[in-house]
């Protein structure tokens, strides 16, 4: 008991605080004697009157009621004259935030003091034993059920079109995006070929000034930005009902405004008078969240996140995390990227990820195919707008499906090679399912990251058959079959596909799989053609360079 009891800072001040009282009684009988004197009168009245037991060496002191109510009835002079009349604990001098804790950090004792005291107190502690009191039972707050998440609307601009409908639909047909490179000569480049977006216009949507400023990833976020808002019903008597402050922006670019970027390099070979004023706004990833924003007035969680090729799935995730907890009925998210340009090109080429297939630029993206050599890149946006549930019904918006959760990881092992035990993909699916309380058995539908690369379609198909290795109604497509790699807007386009799919009933084709890998089962794959499939659970992973993994779930709005 006496152990347990030992003597702490806080035990000593509050022996100190009891007497203040005796302190400032003391002080009206004899006002003009010396602090020292004053001092050893109390300290003996203290102590004849507090302690009860030093045959061990310890001191002990009577109920704790006295001590609170001493301490309670004594005024800040009487605590503060306490504190310099009874002697701290050794323990005190190694406490260094106490002194401030009452407001006193100008009082302590010297050096000389301190040796002083350890002669008087050789390996003796003071202890002030208190009685147990009554615990103070704690308020917990209530049990309230979690906000639910659902999508109502949805933007894209792609290759294969810029209307949700009309790019689903050529994904149902097995078209394909992927083209010759138009918007620049590339005849220097051992790649020619990308997903590259032929007619796109702002008219309508962004202001021509604007237009004419900003770099192309800016131009396809705020438009399909937009044109989600315009498809989940919100018009301007709708968004005039909205609180303003719980309406929120969170849409990425992994590469951001290289267009703007690139060119203000150029301008600075003549002269910096030469440059944009804007080249340093309109290039950072987050300035096209934020003038969205600022156009449409929301106050509520603004950012954008940049997690290379897995950008868009980060901004869902952490977009529905912020209705979840309430911090916002209403978020804009997504991706969006534009780097079919000399310099984007060049630099994936220097990696070496790029296909070379330019003779026949529809069968270049074949994911999971044995002849496949490497992703095609692509470009666009793809915008969802989230809603909480009893939000979505109060202003009678079309529910499109509910988003179910997702997780993240790291495979903490390449910058651009994916862990060959793929245990960081595993990880994050397994931690997905767990966060969306959703079983293996219950999906069976993924829109596979698989981007036409030799080592990470089968490792990421490894993790999948992992993890649903018994679940026989699974099955799995790959998007970037037909429009491409879109970087960082990759994730949200498909997440798009996914909804669709979902409210169709249909799952689109994988094209070009006209020799899947000895490591692939054939049968969990889509075919050439599209199937009808009715989904309970969707799936939709996005990984990127540095080891970035995501996973986020759809379903059915019950």
């Amino acid at each position: 008991m006496a152990a347990s009891m030992a003597a702490s800072p806080l035990c000593t001040w509050l022996v100190a605080a009891c007497t203040s009282v005796s302190w400032e009684d003391e002080l009206k009988a004899n006002p003009f004697q010396g602090s020292r004197r004053l001092s050893k009168r109390l300290k003996r009245k203290v102590l004849s009157k507090c302690c009860s037991d030093t045959s061990n060496g310890q001191s002990t002191i009577s109920p704790v009621s006295g001590l609170i109510s001493s301490f309670c009835g004594s005024s800040i002079q009487g605590l503060m004259s306490s504190c310099l009349a009874f002697e701290p604990c050794s323990d005190h001098y190694r406490c260094n935030g106490l002194s401030s804790l009452f407001g006193s950090r100008n009082v302590g004792i010297n050096r000389r003091q301190k040796r002083t005291n350890r002669a008087r107190y050789p390996g003796e502690t003071m202890a002030v034993a208190l009685q147990p009191v009554q615990e103070v039972s704690t308020m917990k707050k209530p049990v309230t059920k979690q906000r639910r998440v659902v999508v109502t609307g949805m933007g894209v601009v792609t290759p294969l079109g810029h209307d949700p409908n009309i790019f689903y639909n050529n994904l149902l047909e097995g078209v394909s995006g992927i083209s010759e490179i138009e918007t620049f000569d590339c005849a220097q480049f051992p790649t020619r070929i990308a997903g590259e977006i032929k007619s796109f216009s702002t008219d309508g949507w962004i202001a021509p000034k604007l237009s004419k400023r900003m770099d192309k990833f800016m131009l396809y976020m705020l438009t399909a930005g937009k044109r989600a808002l315009d498809d989940g019903g919100m018009t301007d008597d709708a968004m005039k009902n909205l609180d303003k402050a719980k309406c929120g922006v969170l849409i990425g670019s992994a590469m951001g405004g290289m267009k703007v970027f690139n060119d203000a390099i150029e301008a600075l070979r003549i002269s910096y008078r030469k440059m944009n004023p804007f080249c340093i706004p309109f290039a950072t990833t987050n300035m096209g969240s934020a003038m969205l924003a600022m156009d449409l007035g929301w106050m509520g969680p603004n950012y954008s996140i940049s997690t290379a090729c897995a950008t868009s799935n980060f901004c869902i995730l952490n977009a529905a995390n912020h209705i979840i907890r309430g911090e916002a009925d209403v978020m804009l998210c997504g991706g969006s990227d534009a780097a079919v340009i000399p310099i984007g090109l060049g630099g994936f080429v220097a990696c070496r990820a790029l296909s070379q297939r330019n003779s026949h630029p529809a069968k270049a993206s074949r994911p999971w195919d044995i002849n496949r050599d490497g992703f095609v890149m692509g470009e666009g946006a793809g915008v969802l707008l989230l809603e909480e549930l009893d939000h979505a019904k109060r202003r009678g918006a079309n529910i499109y499906a509910e988003f179910l959760g997702g997780s993240f990881t790291s495979d903490a092992y390449h910058m651009t090679e994916p862990h060959p035990d793929g245990v960081g993909v595993t990880l994050c699916i397994e931690k997905a399912l767990a966060q969306a309380g959703v079983s293996r058995e219950d999906v069976n539908y993924i829109n596979a990251h698989a981007t036409s690369t030799p080592a990470g379609d089968l490792k990421e198909y490894k993790a999948l058959a992992h993890c649903f290795r018994e679940n026989s109604e699974l099955k799995v497509n790959s998007t970037k079959s037909m429009i491409g790699h879109l970087l960082g807007a990759a994730g949200a386009v498909e997440a798009v596909a996914v909804v669709q799919a979902i409210r169709t009933g249909w799952v689109h084709p994988n094209v070009n799989l006209e020799n899947p890998d000895k490591g692939v089962d054939p049968s969990k794959l889509v075919g050439p053609k599209k199937e009808r499939l009715d989904i309970k659970v969707a799936l939709s992973n996005s990984f990127g360079f540095g080891g970035h993994n995501s996973s986020i779930l759809f379903a059915p709005y019950k």
